[in-house]
């Protein structure tokens, strides 16, 4: 959106009744685009945030296995984000994840236009052709009909890819010029601890994506990893919180995915995933040992585990 229009977006995670009312308080007078996060804990949150923020372009990502404790089952969850679809007015654009089929049956409750992105030959906005570089940033093609153009992400992870062309149909939903839109991609950052690949002294790399964590996120984080060239690749993980009854067979089909990927796992202050656990991420990091070049980590979690200091001890140490 910022490619050629005044642009104020909510800081960090106000998502809230109220951090959407905040976002909207401190958005400046001549300002042309706002971007809003809206977050739910039960059914008819998104609907009232809708109310105070009069949404003109909706944008639905996934409905996933995240915050299930407090919805009760993920059908409920794919009801609750549907009210940000069902709140758009007339001339309004719902964009939806046409590679989800929870979203995109949210087409049937839009009163207005609708626009898919994602990977597969039905979706308004596709990507194809996607690639990782050696730091874990997408490559790859964007096509919206006629147009086409090939993108270099600063994002890491192969999911920014789909969640750039969200980014590029609300762009061009508002009316910005769709190479203008692409351009701005190859400059677009993340927020703090999330996807963040660096290198420590010995030249080993670490991922700190502690910021949160859901079955979903942290299947990406696991296949981004066993993506990367590496001779050890080790993930760090800790607790995927608020997934209710779903929890232990999410957090043990973590495992087992990271076996299948030929991942070594290390686990922080849970047995949900069926191994033995680290008592904190002290003890993680002398679990690690000396990290060498060719040896690549990940640490991931939901916040609540707070093993952003692990990713931040490894690159100090």
């Amino acid at each position: 959106l910022g490619a050629t229009l005044r642009v104020q977006a909510s800081e960090k995670s106000f998502n809230n009744e109220l951090g959407v009312p905040l976002t909207l308080c401190a958005a400046p007078d001549d300002v042309e685009a706002l971007v809003i996060e809206m977050g739910a804990r039960g059914h008819g949150h998104v609907a009232l945030l809708a109310e105070v923020a009069r949404p003109t372009v909706g944008v639905v990502t996934a409905v996933a296995l995240a915050h299930t404790e407090l919805f009760g089952s993920i059908e409920d969850v794919a009801e609750a984000k549907g009210e940000l679809v069902a709140s758009l007015p007339d001339g309004g654009v719902a964009i939806l994840n046409g590679d989800d089929e929870r979203v995109l049956a949210m087409r049937h409750r839009a009163g207005c236009a609708v626009r898919t992105y994602g990977i597969g030959e039905h979706c308004d906005i596709r990507v194809e052709g996607i690639r990782l570089d050696d730091e874990l940033r997408p490559r790859f093609w964007i096509l919206d009909g006629e147009q086409r153009a090939e993108v270099l992400l600063q994002a890491r992870g192969l999911h920014q890819a789909t969640n750039a062309a969200a980014a590029v149909a609300a762009a061009t939903a508002c009316g910005v010029d769709f190479d203008a839109a692409v351009a701005a991609l190859s400059t677009a950052t993340l927020s703090p601890w999330r996807m963040d690949v660096r290198r420590t002294r010995s030249g080993a790399v670490v991922i700190n994506d502690a910021y949160n964590a859901n079955p979903t996120s942290m299947e990406a984080a696991l296949r981004s990893l066993a993506s990367m060239p590496a001779e050890r690749r080790v993930a760090v993980v800790g607790v995927m919180a608020e997934l209710g009854a779903d929890s232990q067979a999410a957090h043990q089909a973590t495992a087992i995915l990271a076996k299948e990927l030929g991942i070594e796992l290390l686990v922080v202050g849970t047995d949900a995933y069926g191994l033995e656990p680290l008592a904190g991420w002290e003890a993680a990091a002398g679990a690690l040992g000396p990290l060498q070049p060719g040896h690549a980590v990940l640490v991931k979690a939901s916040r609540v585990a707070g093993l952003e200091r692990l990713a931040e001890a490894l690159l100090d140490a």
